[in-house]
């Protein structure tokens, strides 16, 4: 199966992800191939480059049960094989300076377009709506990389927000400087016939060309 999904187009896979509700429970997945789909998730788009993205991943079976009790006790979170917070980094703005060293070093930037670009990054996240804002937005857009990466690697998922956010915060001891986005459950779908998919809204009721008719 593996070796099929390894050689599936991007249309295959985005068509083949689903979200899975039942997850075969013996199914372990290895932390370096966890760590193998991450070093591919991290070249996800971020504003700035900031990568806002930070992730939890819970694979041992007495911190997946509380984080199943916070899930409200949904079935999926305790079968999966990891679940996997996602947050949002409100204070990522603060490693703009090490980022961006690395161009100023090279060559790449002049000090004074540097300084220029530390200043408006600083600028822009002065306000905490929009960090927040942001911590959720480009934590979204890691999130969904990561997925379809699992499901070329023939892993399932299911991204969630049913659960409570300061019961997940505290068992996992999460600091407040990350904003819990939502948690994806991964492993291997129990079931060889999946639902059929839900329906799917035309191109013509979801994307407009120009202006809106007023």
């Amino acid at each position: 199966m593996d070796s099929i999904m390894k050689s599936s187009s991007v249309e295959e896979i985005v068509k083949m992800r689903r979200s899975a509700n039942n997850f075969d429970s013996n199914v372990k997945i290895p932390r370096r191939e966890i760590e193998e789909m991450f070093e591919l998730a991290k070249f996800a788009p971020s504003a700035f480059n900031l990568q806002h993205a930070h992730y939890v991943v819970v694979d041992e079976p007495e911190l997946k049960l509380k984080v199943k009790e916070a899930a409200y006790g949904q079935h999926k979170v305790g079968t999966a094989s990891a679940a996997i917070i996602v947050l949002g980094d409100l204070e990522a703005y603060t490693d703009a300076e090490r980022i961006y060293e690395g161009m100023l070093h090279l060559g790449m930037m002049d000090e004074l377009t540097y300084r220029q670009t530390i200043d408006s990054i600083y600028a822009a996240y002065q306000n905490l709506e929009f960090r927040k804002e942001e911590a959720i937005r480009n934590a979204s857009l890691s999130a969904m990389q990561f997925m379809l990466i699992a499901k070329s690697k023939g892993w399932d998922t299911c991204p969630m927000i049913g659960f409570n956010s300061e019961q997940v915060r505290a068992v996992l001891n999460i600091p407040d400087r990350y904003h819990i986005a939502m948690m994806i459950t991964i492993g291997k779908e129990k079931t060889n016939h999946p639902r059929p998919r839900g329906y799917r809204k035309p191109v013509g009721e979801f994307v407009h060309f120009s202006a809106f008719s007023s």
